[in-house]
C-alpha cells in the first residue's frame, strides 16, 4: 500500500468542490429570485436547483471518498484519473439533467449510472489492493 498523499484524487476533490459551490449558488440565487426561504414554494426552477444540489450531496461524497481511498491503497494513477474524470462528468451530467426537469432525463440517468460505475469500480479496486495484491 502507498503512504503518499493522494494528490491526484485531491485534484478531483477540488473540481468536485467547485461544482458543489456552483450548485449551492444556484439554489441561493433561485431562493432570492423567488422569495422562497424554505422548501421550494411550488417554484419549479427552485425545486430543480434544490434537487440537483441534494442529489449531488447524496452521491458525490461517497464516490470521491472511495476514489481517494483507492489512490491511498496504491491504485495506479492512470486509473485514479479515469475514475476522477468519470465522476466529474457523471455529476455534471446529473446536475444538468436535474436542472432541466425533475423527471427522468438522459443526462440525469447517465450521470447516475456513471456515478454507480465509479463507486463499484472504486470498491473493487480497494478490495483488490487490500485483500488480493501485495
Amino acid at each position: 500500500m502507498s503512504t503518499n498523499v493522494p494528490a491526484v484524487s485531491a485534484l478531483y476533490a477540488a473540481l468536485i468542490g467547485l461544482l458543489a459551490f456552483v450548485l449551492t449558488v444556484r439554489v441561493i440565487l433561485n431562493r432570492v429570485k423567488s422569495g422562497v426561504q424554505a422548501g421550494d414554494g411550488g417554484n419549479a426552477r427552485l425545486a430543480q436547483a434544490i434537487r440537483a444540489h441534494g442529489n449531488f450531496a447524496e452521491h458525490a461524497p461517497l464516490a470521491l471518498l472511495l476514489i481517494v481511498l483507492a489512490e491511498v491503497v496504491g491504485t495506479p494513477i492512470t486509473i485514479i484519473h479515469v475514475l476522477g474524470v468519470a465522476l466529474l462528468i457523471a455529476r455534471l451530467a446529473n446536475a444538468f439533467g436535474l436542472s432541466r426537469s425533475l423527471g427522468p432525463t438522459m443526462p440525469r440517468q447517465a450521470g447516475a449510472g456513471l456515478t454507480g460505475v465509479v463507486v463499484i469500480a472504486s470498491c473493487l479496486l480497494i478490495l483488490y489492493r487490500v485483500l488480493g495484491a501485495h
